[in-house]
């Protein structure tokens, strides 16, 4: 049984030392019927970060993994040599003052940032025409019901005041999404931001939250890279492209031993970074991508891209990119007669897809950082109350922005307004955040390293299947060993 330590706001309050003269400036926090409750390491975290003053860093213990991102030995780069170093094994730490800044005397309302593309714009960054508009309003949505939920339970607790989401489009322009950060972090004052899908508008913000030291929790996107910035403000409530890559290879090759698989993309930084784990992983296992073709976004004709993978004779398909490529290509191949199994990244799952795709989407398998046909009590509650709130079903943007806002105003409901504590809690958690979408377990790289799924559309519905439920274990397989298991399948065949 887990043991919860009841800590009242009083006990919250941000401490300072005694030599800290603005000490007298400090707002004395409000005692409520309703005190937060955390676990006993949060609350040893919490002590710790309010003992230090502004010139001490406090003892807080770095976590340490053995692997990166839940890397199989299979894939596992230089699996072969020792090398002189990892990265992304070993917490990254925040030694500034920051924890030292008090609380603030006069506060109407806690203001949470929240920025994402939902406005439609045209720039080089997205390759011409915005295109992530709908999934930055699912993930609103899903920020927007997580806000006025804690608003409805009393708001920020020691203050009796509410929450308020400051929202900003995020329109494709690197210097405007820095610009977005800047002005949330030091003209609106928002305490931590919730953003946002497109890669590289997402690696320009993070970098001017870490100037502007601000938390930053991303639950939109999945590039791989996105994480590996050594940047110790940022976090990430979703599972990224490399985890499902390594799921869809091992399944690719270790469960349905095919040997010659094609890879058609996105040109954009989405569809390149997807897939780079999939090309890596399946050069390692012995089995190179035999062709990879691009596309530009917004294109209607792949015929092009499909003559050459029907030439070189693959024996299936990876499509990485939006639902509405990934739909008009499938329907392409089978005009073309091509009937290789097509194999689809998490972005396919959108109804887009299916209602383009029609009868050829049966039998499609797609990558998925969640399953959303779990029975967890605690989701299909939130699946209750968005369907109320704004008429349709939660999907991957919608459930995954709720998460990484609950995380936030938790967050700051134990830290109090003082965004190194802030960042310091999420941080430092120990347990998996029970979310509406799973346990997410963030590593030391702080990215969430919880359960990914191969989704397979069978009927009318997607079936979700666990590596566990697919039969595809994370021990290394030697090569000889699988070259012994072939032969004998031929054999039998």
């Amino acid at each position: 049984m887990k043991r919860l330590v009841v800590l009242s706001c009083v006990a919250l309050a941000v401490c300072l030392p005694s030599c800290h003269k603005p000490q007298e400036r400090q707002a004395q926090p409000v005692v409520t019927e309703d005190p937060v409750q955390v676990d006993a390491h949060t609350a040893e975290v919490v002590a710790k970060i309010n003992s230090v003053s502004a010139y001490e860093v406090p003892d807080l213990a770095l976590q340490e993994d053995e692997d990166y991102a839940e890397t199989t030995e299979d894939v596992r780069p230089f699996r072969h040599v020792e090398p002189y170093k990892e990265h992304f094994l070993v917490q990254m730490e925040y030694t500034g003052p920051g924890r030292a800044i008090p609380e603030p005397e006069h506060v109407d309302t806690v203001k949470v940032g929240f920025i994402g593309p939902i406005m439609s714009t045209v720039s080089v960054a997205t390759g011409g025409k915005s295109h992530e508009e709908p999934l930055g309003i699912k993930m609103l949505q899903g920020a927007r019901l997580a806000i006025e939920e804690a608003n409805a339970s009393g708001g920020y607790l020691r203050r009796s005041i509410p929450f308020e989401l400051v929202v900003s489009n995020d329109n494709g322009l690197w210097g405007a999404s820095g610009n977005e950060i800047v002005k949330m972090a030091y003209k609106d004052h928002v305490w931590a931001i919730l953003g946002t899908i497109d890669g590289a508008n997402s690696h320009i913000a993070i970098r001017v939250a870490l100037k502007a030291e601000i938390t930053m929790m991303n639950s939109g996107d999945t590039d791989p890279t996105f994480i590996e910035t050594n940047i110790p403000w940022v976090f990430r409530c979703i599972s990224d492209d490399r985890q499902q890559g390594y799921l869809l290879v091992d399944y690719l090759y270790r469960k349905l031993g095919l040997d010659r698989v094609g890879i058609i993309r996105s040109s954009n930084r989405y569809g390149r970074f997807g897939v780079r784990e999939i090309v890596d992983g399946s050069r390692r296992l012995g089995h190179p991508i035999i062709l990879e073709m691009a596309y530009q976004l917004g294109l209607d004709d792949f015929s092009l891209q499909l003559e050459r993978l029907k030439e070189v004779d693959v024996q299936a398909i990876v499509h990485w990119g939006d639902a509405r490529e990934g739909a008009l290509i499938l329907n392409q191949m089978r005009q073309m007669g091509m009937e290789q199994p097509y194999f689809a990244c998490d972005r396919c799952l959108l109804d887009e897809f299916v209602t383009l795709a029609g009868p050829n989407a049966d039998g499609v398998i797609c990558t998925s950082p969640w399953n959303p046909t779990h029975t967890d009590e605690k989701y299909l509650a939130f699946r209750e109350r968005f369907r109320e709130r704004f008429g349709e079903e939660p999907e991957t943007y919608a459930a995954h922005a709720y998460d990484g806002m609950d995380m936030i105003l938790w967050a700051i409901q134990v830290a109090g307004l003082n965004r190194a504590k802030i960042r310091d809690v999420l941080a430092h958690r120990a347990q998996p955040w029970e979310g509406v979408t799973g346990d997410i377990a963030l590593s030391a790289a702080l990215d969430d390293v919880g359960e990914v799924y191969l989704a397979r559309r069978e009927g009318d519905r997607w079936q979700y299947y666990s590596r566990q439920d697919l039969g595809v274990p994370r021990e290394y397989t030697p090569l000889r060993d699988r070259t012994e298991a072939a032969m004998a399948q031929v054999s039998r065949q």
